[in-house]
């Protein structure tokens, strides 16, 4: 596998990426925004990388700061911050209308990013979007011993499948309030799959039905997948993912 290629943000922070250029026939290109804590070394980036290289799209995949090969500690982040990443290494690196395809906390991600780079956005794919997380998820699931714990040392560990613990700030969770999307309509002018599990364990189901319920656009499905996990990560999930992609592409 080739070395990453880094980006200096405003921000002074240094992103690692990877991007493939696609055949220059004017279709869109394709960017994935990874979740929380993620790397853009995980399955579904490589998956979407070799299928958008095998029919001629570009394609983009990077590692917000503090996450993989990209710089800053995982604890100085949140939402703002790795907004600001996606939305500086979509405009430098990319050109032209793109599809993008958030996984999780990148489903966040990816809602922000059609507010701010609306005339860039030619399509969305999500996969088990957590839009909103930090607060009805984390927050709302503290308890009072944690919210005091954040209040007096900066942050709390949470238990995590995935390995080490997640060390949640108290920047996070209140940053993260800056972010929300779920408390007014989200406008999404374009073609829109949203894909959710329903075995995922680590973002309930009501929060792609509420995620359905704000959408407002003309060409809105949400795909239920029976006992698919948070991971989205089997051969049948990546093909669903490469087909919610077609059926944008198909759209525009």
């Amino acid at each position: 596998m080739t070395d990453a290629t880094y980006l200096e943000t405003p921000q002074g922070r240094r992103l690692a990426y990877h991007k493939t250029d696609g055949a220059g026939d004017g279709r869109p290109g394709v960017v994935f925004l990874g979740g929380f804590k993620s790397d853009m070394g995980g399955t579904k980036a490589i998956f979407l990388e070799e299928w958008c290289r095998a029919r001629g799209l570009s394609f983009l995949r990077f590692d917000y700061s503090g996450h993989g090969e990209s710089s800053e500690p995982f604890t100085d982040g949140c939402i703002g911050d790795w907004a600001e990443d996606a939305e500086v290494a979509i405009t430098e690196l990319t050109s032209g209308p793109q599809i993008l395809v958030g996984s999780s906390m990148g489903g966040w991600i990816s809602l922000l990013m059609t507010k701010r780079l609306h005339d860039r956005v030619a399509g969305l794919v999500t996969i088990a979007a957590a839009p909103d997380f930090t607060e009805d998820s984390m927050w709302a699931g503290f308890t009072q011993a944690q919210r005091l714990a954040l209040d007096m040392v900066q942050h709390v560990e949470l238990p995590s499948e995935y390995g080490e613990p997640y060390v949640i700030t108290k920047r996070l969770i209140e940053d993260g309030r800056d972010h929300l999307v779920l408390r007014d309509p989200v406008p999404l002018p374009f073609p829109v799959r949203f894909l959710h599990g329903t075995a995922d364990a680590d973002v309930e189901l009501s929060v792609a039905l509420r995620l359905m319920e704000k959408s407002v656009g003309e060409d809105i499905h949400l795909k239920l997948v029976k006992g698919a996990d948070h991971r989205f990560s089997t051969p049948e999930c990546l093909d669903l993912i490469g087909t919610g992609i077609e059926e944008v592409l198909a759209r525009l």
